[in-house]
């Protein structure tokens, strides 16, 4: 296909994301929309132009898909509340009513796998926006997937996060439900050649995975590649509903929209993979290597995620504390301050060493005393220059990992720990003189003791965190103390 650009809608999101980087190599016209074009545009390439869009305002739609060739519909509503079901049906009607206005070639959609007349809520939902979009006029290609396996998919984080945390699962009976789980990388391919296939009318295309699985399948898999010994214990008794509060307990992260897709796990889950193969040329990988290829990609994944943004489907803003992410903890916090983010850095810039860290310094050299008696490097390392960072500097016990000047400074532990650390700052203005400082502590337990060591010293890392960023708060304004705080406790 060739002509103007490919328009994605939901290009902040999980797929989204990832379908950039795969487009980007292959010179392909990007147009992204967004609610807050500013915020998602700081984190693309140059060349990708990004306007301001809602599907919710139809009016908005009209202007972002002038010129456009193609679009991608990767929005949903999952986990959020209210009439969800009515805002997914508003959003598809006004996509498709601006794609066949702007006589767009094609939209390409990516949607749920599932069958009868008792889908879950959430699943329905997805499958009335494939039909909405298909009955367009425009032609349409519905992709439908069933579980995506890949580091921050919704189904796989739920079975890490249920592996990681128990040595004895109690197992309903959902986890022997089966599914032919997909590789995130394969959604990936499949969505790219969805844009040149021969396409005369509308089509539904289910895809999966080389393998057909059981749930409980698929967490005993993740445990082996974890090295972990677990036990399962089926028990009849819970309903999807129960099932959904237990789940809430045990994933507390997950909990809004764990329960929805838990009410999602009713049937199996089986892709009639015969016009996939007739289309494409994608070949899907199986679930052991699904899973290999989403452990080895975590350090990775660490790396190109922002931490502020992978809460925003559930509406949460500002900091939170002590949540999870995978089989990482995390405690992130916000501040603002009246500063440019060059001096909103500053003081990040200089932090550790003789300059200290901004709050808890007894608390700072005790552990820093306590490090050296395990065989850690403790605090007598200091840094290499009191004013200037480079990857690879150490900083006390934390060695530079990541660092943009005036944006971003990323440190990772060297300090005896049952896990692996790293404490991230990055610095965002807003164009009037205001500039967000965020700073975000994250931990990868390993065992058992890793996780007693989280939160046992949550309270006191809590207080050292908080104190340490409104220390670099009064640092950057030279004052007594912050414009506008969203620090949490």
């Amino acid at each position: 296909m060739g002509g103007g650009p490919i328009l994605i809608a939901g290009a902040s999101g999980y797929i989204g994301g990832r379908l950039i980087r795969a487009l980007e190599p292959g010179g392909e016209r990007l147009r992204c929309i967004a609610r807050r074009p500013e915020f998602l545009a700081a984190r693309l390439a140059p060349g990708i132009e990004v306007v301001r869009g809602d599907v919710l305002d139809r009016e908005t739609l009209t202007a972002a898909m002038r010129g456009v060739r193609a679009a991608y519909y990767l929005v949903h509503s999952m986990g959020s509340g209210g009439d969800f079901e009515e805002v997914d049906r508003l959003g598809a009607s006004n996509f498709a009513a601006a794609a066949r206005e702007a006589d767009i070639q094609r939209i390409v959609y990516l949607g749920g796998l599932g069958d009868g007349p008792d889908l879950s809520p959430h699943l329905r939902s997805r499958q009335e926006v494939g039909r909405i979009l298909r009955e367009s006029g425009v032609p349409t290609i519905e992709l439908r997937a069933s579980v995506i396996i890949g580091s921050g998919s919704l189904s796989f984080e739920m079975i890490r996060a249920l592996v990681d945390r128990l040595p004895v699962m109690i197992t309903p009976r959902w986890v022997r439900i089966g599914a032919q789980p997909i590789a995130v990388e394969d959604v990936i391919d499949y969505l790219v050649e969805a844009l040149d296939v021969p396409l005369t009318e509308s089509v539904v295309v289910e895809v999966g995975g080389a393998d057909r699985v059981s749930y409980a399948e698929m967490m005993m898999e993740y445990a082996r590649q974890r090295g972990l010994k677990r036990l399962m214990l089926s028990v009849p008794v819970l309903t999807p509903w129960l099932s959904s509060l237990w789940l809430g307990l045990v994933t507390p992260l997950y909990a809004p929209i764990g329960r929805d897709l838990i009410e999602s796990i009713r049937h199996e889950t089986f892709a009639d993979d015969t016009v996939a193969r007739r289309l494409f040329t994608v070949r899907p990988r199986g679930v052991v290597a699904a899973v290999q290829r989403a452990l080895t990609n975590e350090d990775e994944e660490i790396a190109a995620t922002r931490w502020s943004d992978a809460l925003s489907v559930r509406g949460r803003q500002g900091s939170w504390g002590g949540v999870r992410f995978g089989s990482r903890l995390v405690d992130s916090r916000t501040v603002s301050v009246t500063a440019q983010p060059a001096g909103a850095f500053a003081p990040i810039r200089r932090i550790g060493g003789r300059t200290g860290w901004y709050a808890g310094g007894l608390l700072w050299r005790l552990r820093g005393f306590f490090d050296q008696l395990l065989g850690g490097p403790g605090m007598r390392r200091g840094r290499r220059d009191p004013e200037h960072l480079a990857v690879g500097d150490a900083v006390d016990f934390w060695r530079v990992e990541a660092f943009e000047e005036d944006r971003l400074l990323r440190l990772s532990a060297e300090m005896k720990l049952p896990g692996r650390a790293w404490l991230q700052f990055e610095v965002e203005g807003n164009g009037e003189s205001v500039t967000t400082i965020r700073q975000t502590a994250i931990f990868d337990p390993v065992g058992l003791f890793g996780l007693l060591y989280w939160y046992a010293l949550y309270p006191v890392h809590a207080l050292i965190f908080a104190g340490m960023l409104r220390g670099i708060a009064r640092e950057a304004q030279g004052v007594a103390s912050p414009k506008r705080s969203t620090v949490l406790p």
